[in-house]
């Protein structure tokens, strides 16, 4: 009866059970059989559960030769190197030509091109209607641009009453001097946990009037939301990033949630980067490029080249004072907090994760979550600013569209990343990635945490995607030690994986908290990827030398502070060689 079923029509194989039970029963993919459209529909339901099937099918690796043959009958580089071409061709173009938007299409334009085997026809329905009208139209990515352009709004009325300049004033009162401003920012940074994009644009709206006033370059200002952005997201339990974690975990052989507690202190890239970020601030040195934009900001330049955000052509509201931006901010960070509650379910009696705090975290849906507490802020912040009557209902209608203008370069970069990936996932760069690491990179498994750090930084550093790399990656490192966790050793391998996303994550110009900081900052994004990569890279290099470590020494009250050593030491050397360098 079942291969009766199976035969009917592509249409009938869209549960994963079935198409694996559809491979195991035929032979190899034969391109001239009266059946291709069923095989192929079969192949591609497999490949799209590449996660399940790696670990819980015994056939997998036979049947994923027979899906991928299918799969390469129609797009020719499908899970091969070249998968990996399209995000490399962009990356590289926008760092050497420092023009982000014609990079981004140009990547987008061979992607379409590979996948269609470079018919003019089939390149521009892949590139238009399978590729920016869908990633564009998707309802995730609808929210987050939603919540762009609300966040814009709100910044666009604190300044217009003048709270952004009064906080300004007082952090100057009270915060004495460029590292203050600099750790005030780490530390705010790192309160704002929740969720990265939510943290990206918080904390730049309301540290931009203290850094600017202790001429804290732009570049510095986005390197440091950045890098307290994803890389405390994935340490922190209550976060959208441990929901994510969790929810690429199977419940049946361990609980998500435990693994990602167990799995924080070996997240060394995370963890040092902390490190890095305040030992940079207290030091008062730095390296590279974001050398050359402190000089200038230090002389008044806080942008050293890029657009410039335009002044406003009104006069500063001189009736500001420091809670027309603290009032705003926290009742949205409070109301962004109770929406991804709401979207998880918090206050719903009949959901599972009812009144359950950690359940709910893990459920939620965060465009649908902060879309609804940054309309609420929004609205909040109008009735406010009615009430004190600072400024009119006119003035307050102007600013949303003024919010949304100040968002549309962070739209317009996020737009084209979200179809570039889409382009790379068409072409199957992470299966291609993921069979390396099956294949070939469990051979040595004391060097295996060091390894997939290297493999997460490249996919996610090709990909903009972090959360798409450790989905790929930690299924996968599960299935090497046969879904247990009594190892150690597969505990750091899993936190390797989680740590080289983020990494990736944060050197990519094509990534979307990357893009996120460079708009929390008002600052070019390509000056942000410029300045931030030696720092990064800094970071990474280091964290490559402590998984190596760890693989042999799986302790992490041992291998950790070895880490933080490392970092401060390497520091202090890059300390010594900047200044001989200055007095040369």
């Amino acid at each position: 009866v079942m291969s009766s079923f199976l035969i009917v029509g592509a249409e009938e194989i869209s549960d994963n059970d079935i198409a694996v039970s559809y491979l195991s029963e035929n032979g190899e993919f034969n391109p001239e059989a009266e059946d291709t459209d069923t095989y192929k529909e079969a192949a591609t339901v497999f490949i799209d559960n590449y996660s399940e099937n790696v670990s819980t099918e015994e056939e997998f690796g036979k049947n994923l030769d027979k899906a991928l043959a299918a799969k390469r009958d129609d797009v020719k580089p499908y899970a091969t190197g070249l998968s990996l071409l399209p995000p490399l061709i962009a990356i590289l173009l926008a760092l050497i030509t420092k023009e982000v938007y014609s990079s981004l299409f140009i990547g987008i334009l061979s992607g379409a091109l590979l996948y269609s085997n470079f018919s003019f026809t089939g390149t521009i329905d892949h590139m238009f209607t399978e590729g920016f009208i869908p990633s564009i139209a998707d309802s995730y990515n609808i929210g987050i641009i939603l919540f762009l352009v609300v966040l814009g709004a709100i910044v666009v009325l604190m300044n217009k009453a003048g709270g952004s300049a009064a906080f300004g004033r007082w952090a100057a009162k009270h915060i004495k001097s460029k590292v203050g401003a600099q750790l005030a920012t780490v530390f705010l940074g790192i309160l704002i946990f929740v969720d990265d994009y939510f943290n990206c644009l918080t904390v730049g709206s309301v540290m931009r009037p203290v850094t600017d006033k202790f001429k804290v370059s732009r570049s510095k200002l986005a390197y440091i939301i950045d890098a307290t952005a994803a890389p405390i997201c994935i340490i922190a339990p209550i976060s959208s990033w441990a929901a994510a974690v969790a929810g690429f975990v199977s419940e049946e052989q361990i609980s998500g949630f435990a693994l990602f507690i167990r799995a924080i202190p070996y997240n060394f890239y995370a963890i040092l980067t902390i490190v890095m970020m305040i030992t940079i601030a207290v030091m008062k040195f730095d390296f590279g490029p974001m050398k050359h934009h402190e000089s200038n900001a230090a002389l008044g330049d806080l942008f050293t080249s890029g657009e410039r955000p335009e002044e406003s052509d009104e006069a500063e509201n001189g009736n500001g004072i420091v809670w027309d931006l603290i009032a705003p901010v926290l009742v949205l960070i409070i109301a962004c907090v109770i929406g991804l509650l709401y979207s998880g379910g918090f206050f719903t009696i009949d959901s599972g994760t009812y009144l359950s705090f950690i359940d709910a975290f893990s459920s939620a849906d965060a465009s649908v979550g902060l879309v609804l507490g940054s309309f609420a802020g929004l609205i909040f912040t109008v009735i406010y600013f009615l009430a004190r009557r600072i400024l009119t209902f006119k003035q307050c209608m102007e600013a949303i569209p003024e919010g949304f203008k100040a968002m549309v370069p962070a739209i317009m970069i996020l737009a084209c990343a979200w179809t570039l990936k889409t382009m790379t996932d068409s072409l199957g760069a992470k299966i291609f990635i993921a069979e390396f690491v099956r294949n070939d990179a469990t051979a040595v498994i004391s060097f295996l945490p060091a390894i997939i750090f290297l493999i997460g930084c490249g996919l996610s550093f090709a990909t903009g995607t972090s959360w798409g790399t450790f989905g790929i990656l930690i299924p996968i490192v599960l299935a090497v030690f046969g879904g247990s966790i009594d190892n150690e050793i597969c505990i750091v391998a899993i936190s390797a994986c989680m740590a080289g996303a983020v990494c990736g994550d944060h050197c990519s110009p094509i990534s979307d908290t990357t893009i996120m900081a460079s708009a929390g900052a008002q600052c070019n994004h390509l000056n942000h990827v410029s300045t931030q990569l030696p720092y990064a890279i800094t970071t990474a290099l280091i964290s490559f030398v402590t998984y190596l470590i760890a693989g042999f020494v799986q302790n992490w009250m041992i291998v950790l502070p070895i880490g933080i050593i490392i970092t401060i030491a390497t520091m202090y050397i890059i300390k010594l060689l900047t200044n001989k360098k200055v007095s040369a």
